[in-house]
Protein backbone atom coordinates (compact mmCIF):
# COMPACT_ATOMS: atom_id res chain seq x y z
CA UNK A 1 0.00 0.00 0.00
CA UNK A 2 2.23 2.78 -1.12
CA UNK A 3 -0.29 5.54 -1.42
CA UNK A 4 1.02 8.95 -2.78
CA UNK A 5 1.24 12.02 -0.14
CA UNK A 6 -0.54 14.85 -1.86
CA UNK A 7 -0.69 18.62 -0.97
CA UNK A 8 -3.63 19.23 1.55
CA UNK A 9 -4.54 22.93 2.69
CA UNK A 10 -5.82 23.82 6.50
CA UNK A 11 -7.03 27.35 7.84
CA UNK A 12 -5.60 28.77 10.86
CA UNK A 13 -6.46 31.29 13.50
CA UNK A 14 -4.59 34.74 12.11
CA UNK A 15 -1.01 34.65 13.22
CA UNK A 16 -1.07 31.30 14.15
CA UNK A 17 0.65 29.61 11.16
CA UNK A 18 4.44 28.95 12.30
CA UNK A 19 2.43 27.62 15.91
CA UNK A 20 0.44 25.12 13.88
CA UNK A 21 3.72 24.44 11.74
CA UNK A 22 5.53 23.81 14.63
CA UNK A 23 2.74 21.67 16.61
CA UNK A 24 2.34 19.08 13.67
CA UNK A 25 5.99 18.66 13.00
CA UNK A 26 6.17 17.92 16.98
CA UNK A 27 3.42 15.17 16.85
CA UNK A 28 5.07 13.81 13.63
CA UNK A 29 8.33 13.54 15.43
CA UNK A 30 6.98 11.81 18.69
CA UNK A 31 4.15 9.56 17.19
CA UNK A 32 7.14 8.68 14.50
CA UNK A 33 4.54 9.15 11.58
CA UNK A 34 6.73 10.77 9.06
CA UNK A 35 5.59 8.05 6.72
CA UNK A 36 2.07 9.93 7.14
CA UNK A 37 2.54 13.45 7.57
CA UNK A 38 5.44 14.24 5.01
CA UNK A 39 5.90 17.65 5.32
CA UNK A 40 4.13 21.32 6.61
CA UNK A 41 4.87 24.74 4.66
CA UNK A 42 3.78 28.09 4.68
CA UNK A 43 4.24 29.30 1.07
CA UNK A 44 6.62 32.57 1.75
CA UNK A 45 7.25 35.36 -0.42
CA UNK A 46 10.88 37.31 -0.61
CA UNK A 47 10.46 40.92 -1.37
CA UNK A 48 12.96 43.77 -1.15
CA UNK A 49 11.48 47.28 -0.18
CA UNK A 50 13.16 50.25 -1.10
CA UNK A 51 12.22 53.42 0.96
CA UNK A 52 13.89 56.22 1.35
CA UNK A 53 16.48 55.39 -0.44
CA UNK A 54 17.18 52.29 1.93
CA UNK A 55 16.96 48.42 0.55
CA UNK A 56 15.42 46.48 3.06
CA UNK A 57 15.02 42.30 2.60
CA UNK A 58 12.16 40.98 4.09
CA UNK A 59 9.70 37.76 4.00
CA UNK A 60 5.86 37.28 4.76
CA UNK A 61 3.51 35.22 3.76
CA UNK A 62 1.80 34.22 0.71
CA UNK A 63 -1.62 33.30 2.20
CA UNK A 64 -2.05 34.53 5.64
CA UNK A 65 -4.25 32.13 8.05
CA UNK A 66 -3.32 28.93 5.43
CA UNK A 67 -0.74 26.14 5.74
CA UNK A 68 -0.15 23.18 3.45
CA UNK A 69 0.23 19.89 4.55
CA UNK A 70 2.22 17.42 2.17
CA UNK A 71 0.06 14.00 3.68
CA UNK A 72 -1.40 10.50 3.45
CA UNK A 73 -4.90 10.93 4.22
CA UNK A 74 -6.37 8.09 6.60
CA UNK A 75 -8.17 9.15 9.66
CA UNK A 76 -4.85 8.97 12.06
CA UNK A 77 -3.47 11.96 9.84
CA UNK A 78 -6.54 13.85 9.48
CA UNK A 79 -7.71 13.96 13.12
CA UNK A 80 -3.80 14.95 13.90
CA UNK A 81 -3.81 17.79 12.00
CA UNK A 82 -7.79 19.26 12.15
CA UNK A 83 -7.24 18.67 16.40
CA UNK A 84 -3.90 20.80 16.44
CA UNK A 85 -4.36 23.95 18.46
CA UNK A 86 -4.86 26.40 16.08
CA UNK A 87 -6.49 24.81 13.16
CA UNK A 88 -9.68 25.69 12.13
CA UNK A 89 -10.54 23.08 9.39
CA UNK A 90 -9.12 21.49 6.32
CA UNK A 91 -10.13 23.44 2.71
CA UNK A 92 -13.12 21.61 1.19
CA UNK A 93 -16.63 21.40 1.28
CA UNK A 94 -17.92 20.89 4.44
CA UNK A 95 -14.45 20.37 5.98
CA UNK A 96 -13.55 17.32 4.00
CA UNK A 97 -10.17 17.69 3.24
CA UNK A 98 -9.73 17.66 -0.64
CA UNK A 99 -5.79 17.77 -2.09
CA UNK A 100 -4.84 20.22 -4.51
CA UNK A 101 -4.36 19.13 -8.16
CA UNK A 102 -0.49 19.64 -9.53
CA UNK A 103 -1.86 22.84 -11.55
CA UNK A 104 -2.98 24.03 -7.97
CA UNK A 105 0.61 23.16 -6.48
CA UNK A 106 2.17 24.55 -9.21
CA UNK A 107 0.11 27.92 -10.11
CA UNK A 108 0.07 28.12 -5.72
CA UNK A 109 4.22 28.38 -5.85
CA UNK A 110 4.33 25.66 -2.79
CA UNK A 111 7.29 24.32 -3.97
CA UNK A 112 8.84 27.35 -5.02
CA UNK A 113 9.58 30.77 -3.46
CA UNK A 114 8.99 34.07 -4.89
CA UNK A 115 10.82 37.15 -5.22
CA UNK A 116 9.52 40.77 -5.55
CA UNK A 117 10.33 44.57 -5.04
CA UNK A 118 8.66 47.00 -3.62
CA UNK A 119 9.19 51.19 -3.85
CA UNK A 120 6.85 53.44 -1.34
CA UNK A 121 5.82 55.85 -4.15
CA UNK A 122 3.49 55.11 -7.26
CA UNK A 123 3.03 55.99 -10.51
CA UNK A 124 1.72 60.00 -10.37
CA UNK A 125 3.66 60.56 -6.81
CA UNK A 126 6.30 63.15 -7.03
CA UNK A 127 9.53 61.74 -6.22
CA UNK A 128 13.41 63.18 -6.21
CA UNK A 129 16.35 61.64 -7.97
CA UNK A 130 19.42 61.21 -5.04
CA UNK A 131 22.30 60.16 -6.77
CA UNK A 132 23.75 60.29 -10.55
CA UNK A 133 23.03 62.87 -13.16
CA UNK A 134 20.48 64.14 -12.17
CA UNK A 135 20.55 64.04 -8.47
CA UNK A 136 18.72 66.83 -6.87
CA UNK A 137 15.79 66.76 -9.87
CA UNK A 138 12.08 66.05 -8.74
CA UNK A 139 10.07 64.89 -11.22
CA UNK A 140 6.64 63.08 -11.47
CA UNK A 141 6.31 59.30 -11.93
CA UNK A 142 5.65 57.75 -14.82
CA UNK A 143 6.36 54.30 -14.98
CA UNK A 144 8.20 51.85 -13.00
CA UNK A 145 9.22 48.90 -14.19
CA UNK A 146 10.21 46.44 -11.09
CA UNK A 147 11.27 43.68 -13.60
CA UNK A 148 13.96 45.97 -14.78
CA UNK A 149 14.00 47.55 -11.62
CA UNK A 150 13.95 51.09 -13.54
CA UNK A 151 11.54 53.69 -13.18
CA UNK A 152 10.75 56.39 -15.66
CA UNK A 153 10.66 60.07 -14.25
CA UNK A 154 9.06 63.50 -15.83
CA UNK A 155 11.76 66.02 -14.98
CA UNK A 156 11.82 69.43 -16.22
CA UNK A 157 14.74 70.40 -17.79
CA UNK A 158 15.65 73.74 -19.72
CA UNK A 159 11.91 74.61 -19.16
CA UNK A 160 10.52 70.82 -21.05
CA UNK A 161 9.56 67.90 -19.14
CA UNK A 162 11.69 65.32 -20.29
CA UNK A 163 11.33 61.31 -19.38
CA UNK A 164 14.18 59.64 -18.00
CA UNK A 165 15.16 56.30 -17.22
CA UNK A 166 16.50 55.63 -13.80
CA UNK A 167 17.50 52.63 -12.03
CA UNK A 168 15.16 52.53 -8.40
CA UNK A 169 17.94 52.73 -6.22
CA UNK A 170 18.57 56.31 -7.15
CA UNK A 171 14.55 57.47 -6.32
CA UNK A 172 13.10 58.32 -3.08
CA UNK A 173 9.00 59.40 -2.71
CA UNK A 174 9.38 63.47 -1.93
CA UNK A 175 8.60 63.78 1.39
Amino acid sequence: MAEEAKWYVIHTYSGYENKVKENIEKVVDNRNLHDLIREIRIPMESYTEIKDSKTVEAERKLFPSYVMVKMILTDDSWYIVRNTRGVTGFVGPGSKPVPLSEKEVEALGVDTVTRTLEVSYKVGDTVVVTTGSFEGFTGKVSAIDLEEQTVEVIVSMFGRETPVSLPISQIKAED
